[in-house]
């Protein structure tokens, strides 16, 4: 059965950091890349970071651009986002999801978890 555990999440100053952690398990996950999604209120759900199955490559959206990091560890299961210098327009519930890499429209999401940024 697959599992995706999210944690990390949280209320932050503006400049503040967070690191989001997303650990999966039931499924190979060298096989999947991974991604972290956001929604902010009366938003549709954006992509913030990808990275590939084999970690050769990231892609991030311009908003997060020098300040988000996308990592993961597959000895541990787990993908992470290192968010720095948090502004009040990054609050939203982050989504960590996985497509698998041969079929990238099969995919896990994870339940989500709120990042709040005051001013």
């Amino acid at each position: 059965q697959v599992q995706l555990v999210e944690s990390g999440g949280g209320l932050v100053q503006a400049g503040g950091s967070l690191r989001l952690s997303c650990v999966g398990s039931g499924f190979t996950f060298e096989h999947w890349s991974s991604n972290w999604y956001r929604q902010a209120p009366g938003k549709e759900r954006e992509l913030v970071e990808h990275i590939t199955h084999n970690a050769d490559s990231t892609t991030y959206a311009d908003s997060v651009k020098g300040r988000f990091t996308i990592t993961r560890d597959d000895s541990e299961n787990t993908v992470y986002l290192q968010m720095n210098g948090l502004k009040p327009a990054d609050t939203g519930v982050y989504y960590c999801n996985f497509a698998y890499f041969a079929n990238p429209k099969i995919t896990y999401w994870g339940q989500g978890t709120q990042v709040t940024v005051s001013p």
